[in-house]
């Protein structure tokens, strides 16, 4: 058994992260200075789009993006953006903070929104999808770009798990019109809280800017002027400075996140209680979960072995609850979509992360054996 509790994500902090934290402690900007401008370059450089915005979570950056999307349209009509509903609830929370209604299509079975019959879910009034890169994972990149072009949409791409992952070494998030990226304490890197959008449209960008500091434009000195609605949804220095120390081991995070990823994937081979998600070759996910999904059989029983794993030190968790089940958004009266369910009920996430070691995961592997046998 494990000496200590493992949750199945959690950060890493090393003695380069507490020198630059404490370094812009002690510098004359706690907020507005430098170090903001710089973690966004190295981000946008990172993906290789024009423009990155940071904010203070990612939910910020989604009422960004959204924003920007809708500043051009009528307000007086009402819009649709296709997504899915395998996510976190902020995702279409803030799609109906812009009064968008989310149109959900279904997953397939590595939790991501299917592109097969999504064009039956286009409606008049559809003016985006937005997708979901579940655990780390891309969707059908190309596809999806595709789909959005041939439907004169606008792609926006949810990477909240997916900061540092690719396709053929094509950056996650690189190819959409917008895409966000979270640096929550227990995503690829951290800056506590903490978010970003990035794009190649300066409208997208103007837009998101303005929304994340009071819609003020600064001229000089104390000349300025509020140009639009705002808020104050600012990344700060000191958060920044983190952002900018982990950037520069989010490779190694990655690669351990997959060294253990991989060594689960030998240690479940052809087990008789659950399946695993097999990725592509040609694919570097970030492993921001590592997911199960037991056999029909044991669905049922899924609350007690979770609870069974707790005692035995192994932090599980369920990603993701159906949005459409929130009581919030029954008044929608959405159908229920088989993949989706089927996807939840089975779905458990073990440890996967970085603060790890392989000692650890063949311990929790024979644990998880163990308990379902």
């Amino acid at each position: 058994m494990l000496e200590h509790f493992i949750p199945y994500s959690t950060q890493s902090i090393d003695e380069s992260d507490k020198k630059s934290v404490i370094k812009a402690l002690f510098s004359s900007h706690l907020t507005q200075g430098e170090l903001v401008s710089t973690f966004e370059d190295l981000i946008a450089k990172f993906i290789g789009t024009k423009h990155a915005i940071t904010f203070n979570s990612a939910t910020s950056a989604l009422y960004a993006a959204f924003y920007a999307l809708k500043k051009s349209l009528n307000p007086q009509k009402t819009y649709s953006i296709i997504t899915t509903p395998i996510t976190f609830v902020a995702t279409t929370n803030m799609m109906l903070a812009h009064n968008i209604t989310p149109i959900f299509g279904d997953i397939d079975m590595s939790g991501k929104l299917k592109l097969e019959g999504l064009q039956n879910l286009v409606r008049e009034d559809t003016i985006a999808i937005c997708t979901m890169d579940y655990g780390g994972s891309s969707v059908d990149m190309s596809g999806f770009r595709e789909f959005a072009d041939r439907h004169n949409l606008i792609w926006i791409s949810d990477s909240s798990h997916a900061f540092g992952g690719s396709v053929d070494n094509v950056k996650i998030g690189s190819m959409a019109d917008m895409s966000i990226f979270s640096f929550h304490a227990l995503k690829p890197i951290t800056t506590c809280e903490g978010g970003a959008m990035v794009c190649s449209n300066d409208e997208y960008a103007d837009s998101a800017r303005l929304v994340c500091s009071h819609g003020i434009v600064k001229k000089a000195l104390y000349n300025q002027d509020c140009v639009d609605l705002g808020f104050n949804f600012r990344l700060s220095e000191v958060a920044a400075a983190l952002g900018i120390s982990q950037l520069k081991r989010l490779d190694s995070f990655i690669d351990k996140r997959e060294e253990i990823a991989r060594f689960y994937d030998n240690a479940f081979l052809d087990n008789p209680y659950f399946s695993i998600i097999k990725l592509k070759d040609n694919e570097r996910s970030t492993r921001h979960l590592y997911p199960i999904l037991l056999h029909r059989e044991y669905v049922c029983g899924k609350e007690a072995l979770a609870q069974k794993l707790v005692e035995k030190n192994i932090g599980v968790q369920v990603h993701y609850k159906p949005i459409y089940n929130f009581s919030h958004y029954q008044r929608f009266n959405y159908p229920i979509l088989r993949n989706a369910e089927d996807f939840y009920h089975a779905e458990l996430s073990i440890p996967c992360h970085q603060s790890m070691n392989l000692n650890n995961a063949k311990i929790i592997a024979d644990e998880i054996l163990s308990v379902f046998g």
